[in-house]
């Protein structure tokens, strides 16, 4: 099993969750954060640091996200690894918002 990033992620980049990684699995693109699955050793340790919970093991991924996670495997390794929290994307807190959180 692996952890999936979905859409809640996209124009927010919040990167608490990869402080926490023990193994460097999380990838960025300019507007959100991927999991690489073949690094993910399913420690869990990221979910409660997303402020929007974007975050979900692939097993309790909600009928309509199960889409994001091919997009993680896919996507994941052709980023550059991140490793250091860095400041939210301009337009997060007002996403934060419009998900509700």
């Amino acid at each position: 099993m692996t952890y999936v990033v979905i859409d809640n992620c996209l124009k927010c980049r919040y990167t608490d969750c990869v402080v926490v990684c023990p193994v460097d699995c999380f990838h960025a693109s300019a507007e959100m954060l991927y999991i690489d699955a073949d690094e993910c050793i399913d420690c869990g340790a990221c979910v409660p640091e997303c402020p929007v919970e974007a975050i979900y093991p692939e097993d309790e991924l909600p009928e309509d996200k199960k889409e994001w996670l091919p997009i993680n495997i896919k996507k994941a390794p052709e980023l550059p690894v991140i490793t250091e929290k860095e400041d939210a994307l301009p337009t997060a807190e007002e996403r934060k918002k419009e998900l509700g959180y």
